[in-house]
């Protein structure tokens, strides 16, 4: 039974605990959950719950203490037994981070998995369900993984009511990544997306933040997705991404209500437009992201950062409790190496 002391992280520790548990068959006790979260309540929240439940689902797992406020966990796999189902996260509880937590005990299964999966797709605290499709997944391609993601609908707070249909694909081994230069630049995209609000507004949104990128990239580098959705609730996100030959870089946001679409699109675009003049390669949510990868990968991966947060360094610490590897930490470079477990469904 490995331990972790749960407060040295947030929710993002307990999942990655809870998902390598599931991977590698090590039962897994968590204490202390959230307790040096000063800024919120300490304990299981309903959102974490929903995770580890469904996990467990996946995995016959005997699990003790999954109760809300519950400041200890203990769970303990069986076989892994994936399977396509439907899973309703219930209100606007985030798709996105559920996703992050399944795929890897899905990939290493022996077949094809369809997912349904009911919830919130845009919600604080969490990436967009359009930052995990553009973003997030292609990375995950260049490690030799193929995820099919399509979003039914889309969820804000608090009513959630998003869909999406998940397909994972099987993998033997995972490719190790080196992204230590981003390489040549191929494109810029925005993203706008409004939710119940009229259509205008995403275009309000793309406008305002092309106007931010038009004297640094070509206009034939930049392309716009406009999408007015009939959620639930009144909602907006902007997503920015560019492309380079070894890398994608994103930055998206969510707008608070009654908001003005050109402020929030300009603010969030020359946040972006300041990231792109450093040298960074992954994003920080980018580099969270692909940490246990890199663990599970054949070979050394090594990627730039554009920070090394405490994020990145509670992960680590979870990853090798449970995989035999040493993440090596350049803080003067912002560079992360690690050389690969090599896992396998065998």
């Amino acid at each position: 039974m490995i331990h972790i002391d749960g407060s040295l992280g947030g929710g993002q520790m307990l999942r990655s605990a809870i998902t390598l548990s599931a991977l590698t068959g090590k039962g897994v006790k968590i204490t202390n959950i959230r307790k040096g979260k000063k800024e919120t309540k300490p304990g299981l929240r309903p959102q974490h719950m929903t995770v580890i439940d469904v996990i467990g689902s996946f995995c016959n797992a005997e699990i003790l203490g999954l109760k809300e406020n519950s400041l200890e966990v203990e769970f303990r796999p069986w076989q892994v037994v994936a399977r396509d189902r439907k899973i309703d996260i219930g209100t606007a509880g985030s798709i996105s981070l559920l996703i992050q937590a399944l795929l890897p005990i899905l990939i290493f299964s022996d077949k094809e998995i369809k997912l349904q999966i009911k919830g919130g797709t845009d919600v604080a605290w969490s990436p967009t369900i359009n930052y995990v499709k553009f973003v997030f997944l292609p990375m995950l391609r260049k490690m030799g993984i193929t995820i099919e993601l399509e979003t039914i609908r889309h969820g804000f707070y608090p009513k959630g009511g998003g869909e999406v249909k998940l397909v994972t694909h099987p993998v033997k081994s995972i490719k190790p990544i080196v992204a230590l230069e981003r390489g040549d630049f191929i494109g810029l995209h925005i993203e706008s997306l409004v939710g119940r609000y009229p259509k205008d507004y995403a275009e309000r949104m793309a406008k305002a933040s092309l106007g931010v990128f038009e004297y640094l990239i070509p206009k034939d580098k930049i392309s716009i997705g406009l999408k007015a959705d009939n959620t639930e609730d009144y909602g907006a996100s902007l997503l920015l991404f560019a492309t380079f030959k070894n890398s994608i870089f994103g930055l998206d946001a969510i707008s608070e209500r009654g908001f003005e679409p050109e402020k929030f699109a300009i603010k969030t675009s020359e946040e972006f437009e300041h990231l792109l003049k450093t040298d960074a390669v992954i994003d920080k949510f980018l580099a969270d992201q692909l940490l246990l990868y890199m663990a599970l990968a054949k070979g050394e991966s090594k990627i730039k950062v554009e920070n090394i947060t405490e994020h990145c360094l509670t992960n680590i610490h979870v990853i090798e409790k449970f995989l035999p590897v040493n993440f090596q930490i350049d803080k003067e470079n912002k560079i992360i190496s690690v050389e690969g477990a090599n896992f396998s469904r065998e």
